[in-house]
């Protein structure tokens, strides 16, 4: 079950990274229903806070040095540091990630001497999201597997992401689902502006 919740996972986080790093339209249709629940939410979420994730994103893209995954894990460590994880936090993380997949994209696009003919291809996992997207699935299809289990695994997501959608026109409890996880960012700003 471990390996198929990685695998679940990774899936997961390369369709999302992939999505908010290309600016292509028609977006793929989602490979499941968690890719589905994650893509509304996490754009509903980085709505939500734009300035605060470009602001992390590129402050993060500043300091992380050479090795992105193990700043991003420490990242994710963070995020979770008070040991509530919970789908809003994961949902930032994700959130947190596309943007800054997004932002790398737009930095490797804007540097001379690339070739314009190499474009992404529609559907296709762009070589920086890789990485980030095996950091999202060892972090949590490997470390937190034990959570994501005992909480329906990317089922439960799913059970979750409706619950959201229902209240969708309530903006308060919307923000309410999403209180705990604002807890994560905080941690986060902390995390970066220090």
């Amino acid at each position: 079950m471990s390996c198929g919740l990685w695998k679940e996972t990774l899936a997961l986080a390369e369709d999302y990274l992939s999505l908010c790093s290309t600016s292509q339209c028609p977006a793929p249709p989602p490979p499941s229903e968690s890719a589905t629940a994650m893509r509304h939410l996490g754009q509903d979420m980085e709505k939500q806070h734009q300035a605060r994730f470009n602001s992390l994103a590129q402050t993060f893209l500043r300091q992380c040095g050479p090795d992105l995954c193990s700043s991003l894990r420490k990242v994710m460590e963070e995020l979770v540091g008070d040991g509530h994880l919970n789908w809003g936090r994961v949902v930032s993380l994700f959130t947190f990630t596309g943007v800054l997949a997004r932002l790398m994209q737009e930095q490797k696009s804007t540097k001379p001497g690339l070739d314009p003919g190499q474009e992404q291809q529609l559907g296709q996992v762009p070589e920086n999201c890789r990485g980030l997207a095996e950091t999202i699935a060892d972090y949590l299809g490997e470390e937190k597997k034990d959570w994501l289990l005992e909480n329906g695994g990317w089922e439960g997501f799913c059970k979750y992401s409706l619950a959201a959608r229902e209240v969708n026109h309530d903006s308060s409890m919307k923000t309410a689902l999403f209180a705990a996880a604002g807890v994560g960012l905080a941690g986060l700003t902390f995390l970066l502006v220090r």
